[in-house]
Order: C-alpha cells, then sequence, then structure tokens
C-alpha cells in the first residue's frame, strides 16, 4: 500500500564540470614534453633528454609571453612553432638539428593528438549530457580555432584561457573564472586535470573536488602518496571519467 508520498529524487552533488586540455583531452594524460620527447627520437634528433628539457621549457616560455601563436592557427601550427622555437635554442646552445625535422615533428604529434581528441569526444559527449562542460586552459589565445579544428568545441558552454583572461595556472583564479561562469558552488563542481600542480592542487584550494588523470608526468617533485591524499579520485584513462565522476556524487 502506498503512503502518498511522491519517492524523493536522487540528489546530484556534482552540477557542472571544470575541463583542463592539453595534456589530459589530447594526449590522455600524458604530458607533451614524453609525446614531443618520443618525436624526437623518431625522427633522429640526436640530443640528450636534458637539452631537450631545456629547450622545451624554452619554448613554452617564449609562445606564452611573444605574440608568435595568432587566433587563427590551428594545433599543427602550434606544434610547429613551437618546435621551431626549440630547435633555435638547441641550435644557440651549440646543439646541431636539422630544421627538416620540425615538419616530421609537428606532423607525427598533430596526428597524435587528434586521433587522442577523437577518443575522448564520446566521453565529452556522454558528460555533456548530463553537466555543463567549462574549458579551462593554458593556451596561446587560439583555443577556440583548436577545439572547432578538432571537433570538440560545441561541447563546451564556455572556455577559459590563459592568454585572453591574463590569469595562467596554477593561479586559482583561473578556475574561479570557470567556476563563475558555471554559476555554482566551488563544492558542486569538479575539475579534470592531468597536472598535479596546476590542476588538482588549485581544485581543492578553491574548495572543488578534484579528478586526477595521472598517466606519465614530466616533473614533479611532490611524491606519490602525498598525491593521492589531495585528489578526491585517480583515473588512469580519460574513459573513466564519467564512472569516476558518478563515484563522486
Amino acid at each position: 500500500m502506498s503512503d502518498g508520498r511522491q519517492p524523493t529524487a536522487e540528489v546530484q552533488m556534482i552540477k557542472g564540470i571544470l575541463l583542463d586540455y592539453g595534456g589530459t583531452i589530447d594526449t590522455n594524460g600524458l604530458h607533451w614534453a614524453n609525446v614531443l620527447w618520443e618525436s624526437y627520437q623518431n625522427n633522429q634528433v640526436n640530443v640528450d633528454r636534458d637539452a631537450f628539457a631545456n629547450a622545451y621549457k624554452f619554448g613554452e616560455r617564449a609562445l606564452a609571453i611573444k605574440p608568435i601563436i595568432e587566433p587563427h592557427h590551428v594545433f599543427y601550427d602550434v606544434l610547429f612553432l613551437k618546435v621551431e622555437q626549440q630547435f633555435a635554442f638547441l641550435k644557440e646552445n651549440g646543439h646541431q638539428v636539422n630544421d627538416e625535422a620540425i615538419e616530421a615533428i609537428a606532423t607525427e604529434c598533430n596526428l597524435f593528438a587528434r586521433t587522442t581528441v577523437e577518443k575522448a569526444a564520446p566521453v565529452l559527449a556522454k558528460l555533456s549530457q548530463n553537466y555543463p562542460l567549462v574549458m579551462v586552459s593554458n593556451f596561446y589565445g587560439n583555443i577556440q580555432n583548436v577545439l572547432k579544428d578538432f571537433g570538440i568545441a560545441h561541447y563546451f558552454q564556455a572556455v577559459v584561457e590563459s592568454a585572453v583572461v591574463g590569469v595562467r595556472k596554477p593561479d586559482p583564479q583561473i578556475y574561479q573564472l570557470g567556476i563563475d561562469s558555471l554559476g555554482f558552488l566551488p563544492d558542486e563542481c569538479v575539475v579534470i586535470g592531468d597536472s598535479y600542480s596546476k590542476d588538482i592542487i588549485p581544485a581543492k584550494e578553491l574548495g572543488c573536488k578534484a579528478l586526477w588523470l595521472n598517466v606519465k608526468g614530466w616533473e614533479d617533485a611532490a611524491d606519490h602518496e602525498q598525491k593521492i591524499s589531495v585528489a578526491d579520485v585517480e583515473i588512469t584513462d580519460f574513459d573513466q571519467t564519467p564512472e569516476a565522476i558518478r563515484s563522486l556524487d
């Protein structure tokens, strides 16, 4: 016999999702330094890992502070210009590198990113059916064109891009802008990213839930146990995201 009461609807704790892009959606958790380093090996660029690491850091800084990337550029252009900066640094520091390898590396890495994004797209589609998605990314002013070219722009209701808003990770303020665009409280949002220092720590400082895609970083001083204790959930494949979010509800 019914007592006349309606069944209580399940309360959904997570109302919105903040997603990192580079190293999360486009590499499935591999740090981009690892992807580029492997491509250096594939294309016989004979420099040691330390020299590459220094060139990688130089290239990242150069693209962040100089107007090299333009809004119309797609991801292949970003990769080409990034590797071009790396090669310039290597040559200036006495390394012999062949500029013909720049195009080969950019082409190889762009194909890797495109293939990985295609695999991530069904996950984004599934998430977007249940939650509003906002991308929060350290990028160069052209992320909208990259997302459009890769066919995933329509999954995001907003994009917070460092070159546009003037704030970069790990500053928590860039994630606060994403929270504000959702219109929810921090504890109603989950941040998903591959970088412990740039995604997970800022998320927890703001009071968000944090889902860490922990696959293969490049350099990270914090020990593994400390990381686990801060992230709410740890996954090893972007495909695991929907189930991991359900575990937080």
